[in-house]
């Protein structure tokens, strides 16, 4: 049986990763999505153990101390992880997963496991990035300026990845995606 290939998306908030990974995602049934765990408060609409793991920052520092995730980092004030085990399965059971996880912690897990497919979500501008920050409306304007700040470094390390996508256009984009699972696969 063929061992599944994990793939680590990342860029700065506001890029669409998420959007780029519902669609290739809803378009290739061979890839399982790894569940983050956070801290942040859930988004209207955001599900427990479907968008997220939400976990008070008690339990969240509980797993770190007993080694439980695959990466973790502290961006804009809360906790991101990735829990080990339930991506160890999956990569054994043949299943390519991807990780939709911030560059701190997709540095982490290129140290872990030099094997990972590292993919870079980069916005046309940052402009561009900014526009979509403000224009989702879940946040208030210093919590804007910080995931700006934040991306200014972001996009600095685009260089250290395998790939680099540019969202400008979302189908293109998600044909591109294709275009790097069809390489890996072969």
């Amino acid at each position: 049986m063929r061992k599944g290939t994990l793939y680590v998306f990342t860029g700065p908030s506001g890029a669409g990763k998420g959007t780029l990974l519902s669609r290739l995602r809803a378009e290739d049934d061979r890839l399982f999505y790894s569940i983050s765990a956070t801290t942040r408060a859930p988004r209207p609409g955001e599900t427990d153990g479907v968008q997220y793991y939400f976990l008070k920052k008690t339990d969240f520092e509980r797993k770190i101390a007993q080694n439980a995730f695959l990466e973790y980092a502290k961006y804009v004030d809360n906790y991101y992880g990735t829990l080990e085990a339930p991506v160890n399965e999956k990569l054994a059971a043949g299943y390519d997963v991807v990780l939709e996880i911030e560059v701190q912690g997709a540095m982490q897990v290129h140290e872990k496991r030099p094997d990972a497919v590292m993919v870079f979500i980069a916005p046309p501008s940052f402009e561009e990035l900014a526009a979509r920050l403000r224009g989702r409306g879940t946040e208030d304007e210093e919590k804007v300026r910080k995931r700006l700040e934040t991306a200014k470094q972001e996009l600095k390390s685009m260089d250290r990845f395998d790939y680099v996508v540019t969202n400008d256009e979302v189908g293109r984009a998600v044909r591109e995606l294709h275009g790097i699972l069809a390489k890996r696969r072969t």
